[in-house]
């Protein structure tokens, strides 16, 4: 039996795309976005079997006070937390806030789908991998902390960089080439370049993985033309460059 939930994410497309692929396999998804602000209210009002409740920074300072007001008003629902790779802190203030699991951003459905029974079922949802590395960083903890945005932004190129935000903001290959002066035929290689380099198989899950960690705040806003529209988006593509 398929079990109602929510996905509560600020990133509509990687939202609606675990919403669609959760359909897909038999669940009732009542709701797939919302801003960071309004998840606790919204999956109040809905009161879910499980909500699966995106962040970002799970670092940060209230990041998880979402999870803390949804199971002080709605102690049933149980919630599991998708992110980034935790540190151990982050693991620690998940479920201290009253998470159900944790699940990274970049889990196969497959094991989305495990977490929300364990969830359901009242089991701790957490992978075994992941418990691994916080205990392994807890007793050898590393000079830097790992930069998973940082990482990716480092593999790829200036102009890799500008189609990836291009692609982020749902642009197609007529307009990201238009946008960059390039041939759509140019235009198309750099975005298989980019999924290549971030090992992900469609522009959806590009925009999802850069979004998730914050590549495209460090990406910066896409080039403008002096009169403030972007590059050449709504005019006939330039010389190849």
């Amino acid at each position: 039996m398929g079990v109602r939930l929510m996905v509560v994410d600020d990133h509509r497309l990687l939202a609606e795309a675990l919403a669609s692929a959760l359909k897909l396999r038999g669940h009732r998804v009542l709701a797939a976005a919302a801003p960071a602000a309004g998840a606790a209210e919204l999956v109040i009002s809905r009161a879910p079997e499980v909500c699966l409740l995106g962040t970002a920074a799970p670092a940060e300072p209230g990041a998880f006070d979402p999870v803390a007001r949804i199971k002080r008003e709605r102690p049933q629902v149980a919630v599991v937390v998708l992110g980034p790779v935790p540190s151990p802190r982050g693991i620690a203030a998940a479920f201290a806030a009253g998470a159900s699991g944790y699940v990274r951003h970049d889990e196969r459905i497959e094991g989305v789908e495990r977490a929300i029974m364990k969830a359901r079922a009242g089991e701790a949802a957490v992978a075994p991998q992941l418990l691994q590395g916080a205990f392994s960083e807890l007793l050898n903890p590393a000079a830097q902390p790992d930069d998973e945005g940082q990482r990716l932004l480092q593999m790829l190129t200036p102009r890799e960089v500008e189609v990836l935000v291009r692609v982020a903001e749902g642009e197609d290959t007529r307009l990201i080439a238009a946008g960059m002066g390039i041939a759509p035929s140019t235009a198309r290689t750099h975005v298989q370049r980019v999924l290549m380099k971030l090992g992900v198989g469609s522009r959806l899950e590009a925009a999802a993985l850069a979004a998730r960690t914050g590549l495209l705040d460090r990406a910066g806003p896409l080039p403008r033309t002096p009169s403030g529209d972007r590059g050449a988006a709504d005019r006939a593509p330039g010389p190849e460059s």
